[in-house]
C-alpha cells in the first residue's frame, strides 16, 4: 500500500516508517525538517510541509491508500497542533476521497478516563497531561465527525523498551491490563495492522501490557 505518515520525525513515526517499509509498503514521510530523518530507502519519499498548511498536506495525501496521524508536541505545549493539523488532513483526505485514517491518541480521553488509576485521575491528568489531553479530544472529536474510515489508537506511556508482539487492545474496565505502559514498536505494529483490519474500525481501543 501506499501511506503517508503525519508525524514522521516522532518516536512513534520513525517506528511507523521503518515498520511500513519493512513490511513493503511505499511510505511517504510528511516533514517539517528532512534532515531529522537518517535513513534512507527505494520505497521513502520526503515532502518537506508544515501540517498547518492545508495546500501542503493535500500535496502529500494525493495518491494515498491510507493515512497514519501520530503528531506530537512538547507536553506544556497550548497551540493545539493536533487539532489544528488532523483537520488540515481530514479536510484533505475529503477532497481526495482518500478513505482510511489511523491516528494515534492517548488513554485517558472520552470513556477510557473511567479506567485510569486515581492518581491519575487527581494528580497526573490535571496538573501534567491538561492540554496534551485537551488537544486529542478535540482531535477525535473531528476525526469522529469525518465521515472516513478511521481508527484512533489510545496509547498509555510509550517506553523505549524493545517489540515484544505480546499486549492487551481494546480493553476495558474490567479487563484492563497491570500495567500502563507500551513500548514504541509495538504501538507502532498495532497502529499499521489497522490500515487493513477491520476489528477496529470507527472505534477507540487502548493499547497496553
Amino acid at each position: 500500500m501506499k501511506l503517508v505518515i503525519f508525524g514522521a520525525t516522532g518516536k512513534i513515526g520513525h517506528h511507523l516508517i521503518t515498520q511500513s517499509l519493512d513490511q513493503g509498503h511505499e511510505v511517504t514521510a510528511f516533514v517539517r525538517n528532512p534532515n531529522k530523518i537518517d535513513l534512507h530507502h527505494k520505497d521513502l519519499r520526503l515532502v518537506q510541509g508544515d501540517v498547518l498548511n492545508p495546500a501542503e498536506v493535500k500535496t502529500a495525501i494525493e495518491g494515498q491508500d491510507a493515512v497514519l496521524c501520530a503528531l506530537g508536541m512538547p507536553l506544556f505545549n497550548r497551540e493545539k497542533l493536533r487539532e489544528k493539523g488532523t483537520k488540515n488532513i481530514l479536510d484533505g483526505m475529503q477532497q481526495i476521497g482518500v478513505k482510511r485514517l489511523v491516528c494515534l491518541s492517548v488513554h485517558g480521553v472520552g470513556d477510557s478516563y473511567a479506567m485510569l488509576p486515581l492518581s491519575y485521575k487527581l494528580i497526573v491528568m490535571p496538573l501534567l497531561f491538561h492540554w496534551l489531553l485537551a488537544d486529542h479530544k478535540a482531535q477525535e472529536a473531528l476525526i469522529k465527525n469525518s465521515g472516513l474510515d478511521w481508527v484512533i489508537t489510545r496509547a498509555v506511556n510509550f517506553t523505549d523498551a524493545p517489540y515484544t508482539g505480546d499486549y492487551h487492545h481494546g480493553f476495558t474496565a474490567a479487563n484492563k491490563p497491570a500495567t500502563l505502559k507500551i513500548s514504541q514498536p509495538d504501538l507502532a505494529e498495532f497502529m499499521l495492522k489497522q490500515i487493513a483490519d477491520n476489528r477496529y474500525l470507527h472505534q477507540t481501543p487502548s493499547i497496553a501490557y
